[in-house]
């Protein structure tokens, strides 16, 4: 990331942290890399990520470890080996940070891309839920995405008690109609039938609208939790469009599942933030029955959507003040004054390349600037600079004793 990608980032990240805490989620970074196991058994050897796109290596000690393709799988795993929802207590965690999958790159799809996400474990109320897709519905719109730009597709996935009956008929259906399907969806019919239903293929989506739907076949807990979370949603105002084909791509989903959508910027790659429940994810690492969710939104999609909507990321200026010389017989008292000033907390610059005065102020306009100190023979005789304000073109003579004080009351 060069400084304009990277200040977008930082401006990313600054949104995520204010509004994430005032929801009551606290900081988690984990590493690069885990034991290739925790992907695995967390997101699923069936999953494309798994079967396709990891980064997988033998470390010196023979273990086979792999660059994280996601971030979910190593929260939960470190909050299981550090009791953090040990005695029926919830976490409520946000990450940030490189994800690493081996596919095409794309527009918006990297091999190394960057994640914004949060996990709350220990809620298995349909509340949690609606929180959850409120945050990321509030991300955005905080970033300056319009709401009708964006649409919030929801859908339930089942769990252990009625979606096995469901996967397989679906992939009694897959068989069926074979004929019509890709060869990855009729090998899905055998390793992860819902899959299916994510397929790009104009084809096999036309098939796959015709399959049974899993919300015909809740049990009824799931059909419950569901109702709740719609009804939480429809009394916050937050519209959503239930999707019946909505599955993520991840094994460890249960319940509720959700994904934001943007119409211009990405093509058909169009979601830019997504997640849903996973309740049994902390079981498959040997931990108690935990609930969990969470969402993961990525960051290069998010700001081509943002480009696309025509926002700008707010720029922050580089210098409040730029200490100019008029030659270099005052570059001691410049360079003084200009730590002076950074120690008082002010932005400060001041030219290192032997520039001439008219050349310093073109630096400092470039620099967004808000005042220029001019330092020269005459000012440092008197003990003063001036202070010139480059919005209005008004000087003061400032003492250099009142520096700090004097500029910090000009910036207001």
């Amino acid at each position: 990331m060069l400084p304009d990608v990277a200040r977008a980032w930082e401006h990313l990240q600054r949104t995520a942290q204010e509004l994430f805490a005032r929801y009551g989620y606290e900081p988690i970074y984990t590493p690069l890399f885990e034991h290739t196991e925790v992907f695995t058994r967390g997101i699923g050897e069936a999953t494309d990520i798994v079967s396709k796109e990891m980064y997988t290596f033998e470390d010196k000690g023979g273990r086979s470890i792999t660059l994280r393709p996601e971030g979910t799988a190593s929260v939960v795993r470190s909050a299981l080996e550090h009791s953090l929802t040990a005695n029926g207590a919830q976490a409520k965690l946000y990450y940030a940070g490189p994800m690493f999958r081996y596919e095409r790159p794309q527009k918006g799809r990297m091999r190394q891309f960057w994640q914004i996400g949060i996990e709350f474990l220990g809620a298995p109320e349909p509340t949690a839920d609606a929180e959850v897709i409120t945050v990321l519905v509030r991300f955005f719109e905080a970033l300056g995405l319009p709401r009708e730009s964006m649409r919030l597709l929801l859908n339930t996935m089942g769990d252990e008690h009625c979606r096995p009956v469901y996967r397989d008929e679906i992939a009694a259906f897959i068989r069926a109609h074979a004929d019509g399907l890709c060869e990855e969806c009729q090998r899905r019919a055998e390793t992860n039938p819902l899959r299916a239903f994510d397929c790009k293929n104009p084809g096999c989506r036309e098939i796959m609208a015709e399959a049974p739907i899993l919300r015909d076949r809740l049990c009824d807990d799931c059909a419950a939790h569901y109702a709740a979370v719609k009804s939480h949603l429809d009394a916050l105002g937050i519209n959503y469009i239930e999707d019946p084909s909505l599955v993520r791509g991840l094994d460890y989903y249960t319940r509720t599942v959700f994904e934001i959508q943007v119409d211009a910027g990405l093509g058909s790659q169009n979601a830019i933030g997504g997640g849903g429940r996973y309740d049994r994810l902390m079981q498959e690492y040997g931990g108690p029955a935990t609930p969990g969710l969470g969402f993961a939104l990525g960051f290069e999609r998010t700001l081509l959507a943002l480009e696309a909507a025509g926002i700008e990321i707010p720029a922050l200026p580089r210098a409040d003040v730029y200490v100019a010389r008029v030659d270099d017989t005052v570059t001691d008292a410049a360079f003084a004054l200009a730590q002076a000033l950074r120690d008082a907390g002010i932005a400060t610059e001041l030219d290192h390349q032997g520039r001439s005065l008219k050349s310093q102020f073109k630096q400092a306009d470039r620099l967004g600037a808000r005042f220029v100190a001019v330092v020269g023979p005459d000012e440092l005789a008197a003990g003063a600079f001036t202070l010139r304000n480059m919005g209005t073109k008004e000087e003061t003579r400032v003492a250099l004793s009142d520096a700090p004080a004097a500029v910090t009351a000009a910036l207001g």
